[in-house]
């Protein structure tokens, strides 16, 4: 599972999912950039965890979904760590839970964009680059919500719907370069997104209360999330692309 030598661009990877695998693939080996928006305070401190490992880290704020913040990051990160051969489009935001009657334009535009605007604009920017190292990762952080397309969520469930879009159309592009392009698609993870989402819906306020009706008598953490991604880059899934792979137990009670 080395990735030794590898240089890895997380996309909101100081908390939550994007911090275990920020630290999960510098476990393998990885230098990391992470990507970061408000708070530079975590940010910098997944990068001396990630140096604590003994690997190079970095730490970038950039609004993914603006091309111009993602194009200085980008080449700021190959400047100071070298060329990224591995893109894990993980930053996300919640929609507000409310019908497509209610929800303003302005929502629908933000949580898509950050989505899947920011994915094409940082998969673009990397790709050729990637064309150069021989091997390339890109890895979209989807959601077990595209199979149901619950009401009340559609700006997020049409984000994640165009993720999922972007990353088999660019799989068939890439594939003659070496590049891989698969999706992760988690179900409820213990991060403060979940937390929120589920205070929010069921009023839930620590999800230690819902372990005993998920798969395997818990919620699933970042981790678990964190090693799908660890095998999607590395060679033991060398013969993959274009694949989506539910995080979610088989799914939820």
């Amino acid at each position: 599972m080395s990735l030794e030598g590898r240089i890895a661009l997380v996309t909101g990877g100081s908390r939550g999912i994007g911090r275990a695998i920020s630290l999960g693939l510098a476990e393998d080996g990885a230098d990391i950039a992470v990507n970061f928006h408000r708070d530079e305070s975590a940010a910098k401190e997944t990068v001396r965890a990630i140096e604590a490992l003994g690997r190079r880290a970095r730490a970038y704020r950039a609004s993914v979904e603006n091309f111009e913040e993602d194009r200085e990051m980008v080449e700021a990160a190959s400047r100071e760590l070298g060329a990224i051969d591995i893109l894990v489009n993980n930053a996300g935001i919640a929609s507000r839970g409310r019908s497509v009657e209610k929800t303003e334009p302005e929502e629908l535009e933000r949580v898509v964009a950050t989505h899947a605007f920011a994915a094409h604009y940082l998969s673009k920017l990397v790709v050729p680059g990637m064309r150069e190292c021989g091997r390339g990762d890109i890895v979209m952080i989807s959601s077990a919500a595209t199979q149901s397309m619950a009401g009340g969520g559609a700006p997020y469930n049409m984000g994640k719907a165009a993720l999922e879009a972007l990353a088999v159309t660019l799989s068939k592009e890439v594939r003659k370069y070496g590049i891989r392009v698969n999706v992760a698609a988690p179900g409820l993870v213990e991060t403060e997104m979940g937390r929120r989402l589920m205070k929010a819906t069921a009023g839930v306020d620590d999800l230690r209360q819902l372990d005993a009706h998920m798969p395997f008598g818990r919620v699933c953490q970042p981790e678990d999330v964190a090693r799908v991604v660890r095998f999607f880059v590395s060679d033991a899934a060398s013969y993959l692309t274009g694949e989506k792979l539910y995080v979610h137990g088989g799914g939820q009670a």
